[in-house]
């Protein structure tokens, strides 16, 4: 699972994306981009791993696949994100290589607050791709 975990989770480097400055990304491309994060995680909250899954970067899904090992390894190792109560996107920004990075507002169903950090990759076909999450909990979150 170690392996899994460093593939699909970002360092800590990755969260200075959060504060940095305004992202050049077009408006469009962030769209795109927001669509996907917001369409996987309405998926998970549906129990429709078939959506999920296709919203995950090629590499995501050579690693598990099916949609159903994906969703496993979510419910297992991200239930803020698939049982989110509440989300919202949070900031955007362009993460270099034709990569955008996506900070999301998460509230478990217990009531818990968490900060995910996803990142995208432009595919060949022009659609966003998921490949990457990191999730902690938000600071000051009494859990």
């Amino acid at each position: 699972m170690r392996a899994v975990t460093a593939a699909f989770v970002l360092g800590h480097s990755a969260l200075a994306l959060l504060t940095g400055p305004a992202s050049s990304a077009d408006e469009a491309a962030r769209s795109q981009a927001r669509a996907t994060v917001e369409r996987q995680i309405e998926a998970f909250r549906k129990g429709d791993a078939s959506t999920a899954y296709a919203q995950a970067a090629p590499a995501i899904q050579t690693m598990f696949p099916s949609p159903e090992t994906f969703l496993a390894m979510v419910r297992k190792g991200y239930a803020a994100v698939s049982r989110a109560r509440s989300f919202s996107v949070d900031r955007i920004e362009d993460a270099g290589d034709g990569g955008m990075a996506l900070g999301v507002k998460l509230q478990d169903e217990d009531g818990v607050d968490w900060m995910a950090l996803y990142t995208l990759e432009k595919q060949s076909d022009g659609e966003w791709r998921i490949n990457g999450c990191r999730l902690v909990k938000a600071p000051g979150s009494n859990a």
